[in-house]
């Protein structure tokens, strides 16, 4: 059977128009489940009270506590350092702060910074394998080291440099091996995961329980009852870079 290009044309306008409409159900399908999913249950998220924790200065407890409790290796040459919990002086967390008070009070101070868990994180929007993603149910940003194929477009895509590429076997850097926490390998990318492994367990996140001046507030913000909502109500906080939009669920009390 001959087929004449109109003909050629026509069947061809058919099989875009059956293509289309697969796409559009399933963008509708989609969005349906993304709105079904938007109504979460909890948002965790942490308070960071600057007053508090500056009391003592060079405290890292709530750096160890972490270190202890994810397996994370200590390399000796800083170009290789994997982090989860870490210092930064005042002035590199918050360059932009305009509040002279802030400034002066916290200048040269060492501030504990973290993945910030965002509401609307870039690093989920690049990542090619699906390896991190955001659980609908609480918010927290996770991370699949199965999956992770080491492109590093998430630690391009994060404006808080809040991951850490694996250079080397991490192993043999591990102090203390917990048992409770997977080790990862050579080749991918971790940060902080607020301790979602303790949460399941009932239990807060170690560097909260290991502040002894009880500086980090760990809660639910879905929750106007919870202890950082009653925080953020009564005291001024900043967030890192709120200009950019993505809704970090990491707050600071100045």
């Amino acid at each position: 059977m001959r087929i004449t290009r109109k003909d050629f044309l026509r069947l061809s306008g058919l099989g875009l128009l059956g293509v289309a409409g697969r796409m559009a159900v399933r963008g509708v399908a989609k969005a349906s489940a993304s709105s079904a999913g938007s109504n979460a249950t909890k948002r965790w998220g942490m308070v960071i009270d600057l007053q508090k924790c500056c009391r003592e200065n060079g405290c890292d407890r709530c750096i160890k506590a972490c270190n202890t409790a994810h397996n994370i290796p200590q390399f000796p040459d800083r170009a290789h350092e994997v982090k989860w919990v870490w210092n930064q002086p005042f002035e590199t967390v918050f360059p932009l702060v305009q509040t002279d008070y802030a400034r002066r009070a916290y200048a040269g101070q060492p501030i504990p910074v973290m993945c910030n868990h965002c509401a609307s994180p870039p690093c989920v929007r690049v990542c090619p394998t699906q390896a991190t993603w955001k659980r609908e149910e609480d918010g927290i940003v996770m991370m699949d080291w199965h999956r992770c194929i080491g492109c590093r477009y998430c630690m391009a895509a994060c404006p808080y440099g809040s991951r850490s590429f694996n250079w080397q076997d991490p192993r043999p850097a591990i102090a203390a091996l917990n048992p409770d926490f997977p080790t990862r390998t050579k080749g991918v990318v971790e940060k902080c995961n607020f301790c979602e492994e303790r949460l399941a367990r009932g239990l807060g996140p170690a560097c909260v329980e290991a502040c002894q001046e009880k500086a980090l507030i760990f809660g639910d913000f879905a929750d106007s009852d919870s202890e950082p909502r009653r925080l953020l109500r009564s005291r001024f906080a900043l967030q890192r870079k709120p200009e950019l939009g993505t809704s970090p669920s990491i707050y600071y009390l100045v």
